[in-house]
């Protein structure tokens, strides 16, 4: 949950993309800037191309709790196992991603969806057309997804990938419909705790202080430190201090969310700005989270659960995700630390976060209870 949830103007949207993209303090004159993004994203597109006989490369809009919601099926053979991921945010689609993720393709078939209110799903039918968005809503969604994929793909169980927020939504699949999750895997793993812990906000004031921040400071501390208070509003205006005042979180934004947003060869330039109108529209599902509280919903999963933590996230940290995994009963269970890494640890090092899916998730499976 470490995106801004409320657009930046475009002019400063736009300043950001430039300078993360290109790594320079100062932006290019505008064409040799787009001239290099087209030859970028050429490379990209060329990377992404799945060739192999018993491949699939589908992007497609399917009907999902009644609306048309995007996803995109990848993978250098069917008959590897199924890895849906649920995404961040709320509202941070993981499309741009798929250059970062490529050599996953090689062990799984990867389906990445853009849920209500965010990128791809967003524009398709407007911010008026995105029906309910709520907690409720969107996890009423994610079963449809998943159940969806079994269909298409003719497997009976996927890896559930739960990212930031979506771990939030993957962990209440996974422990409520076993009969769909052959593994669950949660990273920057987002735990909630009734608003009893509320050590994130004297934190972030502390760094918000000693970077001199002034105005954040006095708006976050007027917020008070219980969240079950905040307005969506609030909500994306704690968010947007915490990931700016962590230096591995905010290196990761630039480096590696908004570097691939700007040269994905499957992202237009207007829908970079709907990237950004996805955390506006989506954040009306935050408030809902404030009181959920995961260890009275139950530590018992009855399928293998694995956690994969940056270890300097300080968004989600790793200390909290580590108390509760300690008290999960699972079949097998394994936690892990990315070290040197914060938020968005799965992307900033993606080739260690495939050895851990190589070496410790899929050898878990049961190959003869995944194929339907």
């Amino acid at each position: 949950m470490a995106f801004p949830a409320r657009p930046l103007p475009e002019v400063s949207m736009l300043g950001t993309m430039i300078t993360a993209a290109l790594g320079a303090g100062v932006a290019a004159p505008a064409a040799g800037l787009l001239a290099h993004r087209a030859v970028v994203r050429a490379g990209n597109a060329r990377r992404l191309r799945i060739t192999t006989s018993h491949g699939v490369d589908e992007r497609y809009f399917a009907r999902i709790g009644g609306l048309d919601q995007w996803l995109s099926v990848r993978g250098e053979d069917r008959a590897n196992p199924v890895v849906v991921e649920l995404h961040g945010g709320p509202g941070a689609s993981h499309s741009a991603l798929a250059h970062v993720s490529r050599d996953w393709e090689r062990h799984v078939t990867l389906v990445r969806w853009d849920m209500r209110g965010t990128g791809k799903t967003l524009r398709r039918s407007g911010a008026d057309g995105q029906g309910e968005v709520t907690f409720a809503r969107l996890l009423r969604d994610a079963v449809e997804v998943v159940e969806h994929v079994r269909a298409r793909l003719g497997v009976r169980r996927v890896v559930l990938l739960g990212c930031s927020f979506g771990s939030a939504l993957a962990l209440r699949l996974a422990r409520s419909r076993p009969d769909l999750v052959g593994a669950y895997v949660g990273t920057d793993q987002k735990i909630f705790d009734g608003g009893r812990d509320l050590s994130d906000h004297a934190a972030v004031l502390d760094r918000l202080a000693r970077a001199g921040k002034r105005r954040q400071l006095a708006a976050v501390r007027a917020m008070g430190p219980d969240p079950r208070a905040w307005s969506a509003e609030q909500f994306g205006h704690f968010h947007r201090a915490a990931s700016a005042t962590d230096p591995h979180t905010f290196a990761a934004m630039k480096s590696v969310v908004l570097k691939s947003l700007w040269y994905s060869p499957r992202h237009s330039l207007r829908e970079i700005g709907t990237f950004f109108r996805s955390f506006q529209v989506s954040s009306a599902v935050l408030p809902d989270t404030a009181a959920f509280d995961d260890r009275a919903d139950g530590t018992a999963f009855d399928v293998p659960f694995f956690v994969v933590q940056g270890a300097c996230d300080l968004v989600n940290t790793p200390a909290r995700a580590r108390a509760f995994f300690d008290d999960v009963r699972a079949p097998v269970k394994e936690f892990a630390l990315i070290e040197d890494a914060g938020h968005f640890a799965a992307y900033r090092r993606p080739g260690l976060f495939l050895d851990f899916l190589l070496t410790r998730v899929l050898p878990t499976l049961d190959g003869a209870r995944q194929r339907a």
